[in-house]
């Protein structure tokens, strides 16, 4: 059940809905932590259930995110009608590797997993969300 934040105005999505939500985008922000610094990559991504997936290939990304805390954000925004909502999901990223499970493996590589940036994305990684939350705001008019 959404409730109405009586400080800000905003409606508090519930965990459902946010969940609702994030299966109707297909690009999300993975934010990762390298050192002292916060990083923020666009990645394409599918959910399995509750958990968001996405493809990469080696770097950065990969090895900042990998085993490591992450938060992942999407959003929509009427610009219009000043209107949207924002859904983040807070988790550990785990890489999906022949060592798991086969059919959990074959299972999440077959997810629609469309990555718009070229080049081979081999690696699959799936986050385990420990907290999802979201925040909508709707128009004034």
């Amino acid at each position: 059940m959404s409730t109405i934040d009586a400080r800000t105005g905003l409606e508090r999505i519930s965990r459902d809905e946010c969940v609702e939500l994030l299966s109707t985008q297909e690009v999300g922000r993975l934010v990762v932590v390298e050192g002292e610094r916060a990083l923020v990559f666009p990645v394409n991504y599918a959910m399995d259930g509750d958990a968001v997936v996405f493809h990469t290939a080696a770097g950065i990304k990969l090895s900042s995110a990998r085993h490591h805390r992450v938060t992942f954000e999407v959003d929509e925004t009427d610009r219009v009608n000043r209107a949207g909502w924002s859904v983040v999901v807070q988790g550990v990223a785990q890489e999906i590797t022949n060592f798991d499970a086969a059919e959990v493996v074959e299972h999440l590589r077959e997810l629609q997993v469309e990555p718009w940036a070229p080049g081979d994305k081999p690696h699959v990684i799936r986050i385990v969300p420990l907290q999802i939350t979201g925040r909508r705001v709707h128009s004034a008019a």
